[in-house]
């Protein structure tokens, strides 16, 4: 199944704490999203011969239908559209391809 969100396109938070906070995809699970500098929570680590320990604070995965994507600045729908014989992403409120 082709993924509306992909990695390295920016995004929108649009429900929960992180709300109207905007950022660039770091990784994707199969209904999760990591976005870099959104939601941010605090991770207690021992110390380690590599790391000396405390509090880190890390992004968490959010849910993929909690953010949007961004295209010309402005969040949109996505669909996909069959383009000159392959498929490509569809921005819904511009009317054009996303990519490609």
């Amino acid at each position: 199944m082709a993924a509306k969100i992909r990695k390295g396109d920016t995004v929108e938070v649009i429900t929960g704490k992180s709300r109207g906070q905007r950022g660039t995809v770091r990784s994707i699970d199969t209904d999760r999203v990591t976005v870099e500098r959104v939601n941010m929570v605090w991770k207690h680590q021992k110390p380690s011969p590599k790391s000396p320990g405390g509090r880190l604070e890390q992004e968490s995965p959010v849910d993929v239908s909690n953010v949007m994507l961004i295209h010309k600045g402005e969040r949109t729908r996505v669909a996909f559209r069959v383009v000159n014989g392959k498929k490509v992403r569809w921005s819904k409120r511009h009317g054009e391809a996303i990519d490609g």
